[in-house]
């Protein structure tokens, strides 16, 4: 099945998270970029969570291209295994563990993986330990949903009552959320392609934080392609994206974004398992750089889960990105 031609690609996007908009900008240009590269491409938008109308699909593995919950949080890719269906990016656990913020700090921080100061606080917390957290972080301070994407939810707090607000706010969409230290510095992104880290993109944005529009409306991030750094800084920029992503048990393809503090430690923010796939978006662009155009990525992203199949197949031990792949497309 892996050296076959063409492939029968079934795209799944959509969904009914809050970011269903983003992940049928996603979808739509992973489908028309395999069907490029001659591959039968067949587009399903999730509504249902079932999956009955992939089960009417004669497929051989599934693209996820869904954003936010069902989509990157294990939940689409347990009921793939289940199937038996090969499917693209990280497996059930990582991508849980990545989409749960408070999860996901606990698993960086075992590993000795540099992090922001946080508090995770559920809605049936005390107001003396929410206030408590709260005061002991410090501001100005980042408050967000513990499983939101796309910084949808995301409040920038200077005070107790500003903190207490976005609370608020993250409650309406979850019940945990994540208090944490805001660190000044350069905002850094590294995207990482089976084995390889891409390179480094600094992103220049209005505003205090990297927020929806500043993601997805076309003009307004200035993506800076291996930005100036100090010399050794850049190198360990990617070994702390490759670990954090191994930490999680990532594979196939993450995104890693990162705070770069003024004394040139790069913090780790959190582990993009299904990262944006629109014009626009910060993966595609760092594939670009190091000579990989869109239609090849997507095609090595379904390369990354044929190959980990047969692998399974021939009852080979997989590694931790489910495959000894070979790093170049």
């Amino acid at each position: 099945m892996v050296r076959q031609t063409k492939w029968r690609i079934a795209v799944l996007y959509g969904g009914d998270s809050s970011e269903r908009d983003i992940s049928i900008q996603t979808g739509e240009a992973v489908a028309a970029a395999l069907d490029e590269r001659g591959h039968y491409v067949r587009p399903v938008d999730v509504r249902n969570r079932s999956l009955n109308d992939l089960d009417r699909a004669d497929c051989d593995l599934a693209f996820i291209a869904m954003h936010g919950a069902f989509g990157e949080d294990g939940q689409v890719q347990l009921l793939l295994e289940t199937r038996d269906l090969p499917y693209t990016g990280s497996g059930v656990e990582a991508s849980r563990l990545a989409m749960d913020k408070p999860a996901a700090k606990e698993c960086f921080a075992a590993h000795g993986i540099p992090t922001p100061e946080y508090a995770a606080l559920s809605e049936d917390s005390p107001h003396e330990e929410i206030r408590a957290a709260v005061v002991s972080m410090g501001f100005p301070q980042i408050v967000k949903p513990a499983r939101e994407g796309s910084s949808i939810g995301v409040t920038v707090a200077r005070s107790v009552l500003e903190a207490t607000h976005g609370l608020k706010k993250c409650f309406e969409l979850d019940n945990r959320a994540l208090v944490e230290r805001m660190i000044r510095g350069r905002e850094l992104t590294v995207a990482i392609l089976g084995r390889r880290t891409l390179p480094i993109i600094e992103l220049i944005y209005p505003g205090p934080v990297f927020d929806e529009r500043a993601k997805y409306t076309d003009g307004v991030t200035q993506h800076i392609i291996n930005p100036k750094l100090l010399e050794g800084v850049a190198g360990e920029v990617r070994a702390v994206a490759l670990r954090a992503h191994d930490a999680l048990g990532c594979r196939d393809v993450s995104r890693v974004d990162m705070i770069l503090a003024e004394d040139d430690t790069p913090f780790v923010l959190e582990v993009n398992t299904i990262p944006g796939m629109t014009p626009v978006s910060l993966v595609p662009d760092a594939a670009r750089a190091a000579g990989i155009e869109f239609p090849e990525l997507c095609e090595t992203l379904a390369r990354y889960a044929l190959r980990r199949t047969a692998a399974r197949k021939r009852n080979r031990e997989p590694g931790v990105d489910g495959w000894a792949i070979d790093e170049r497309p």
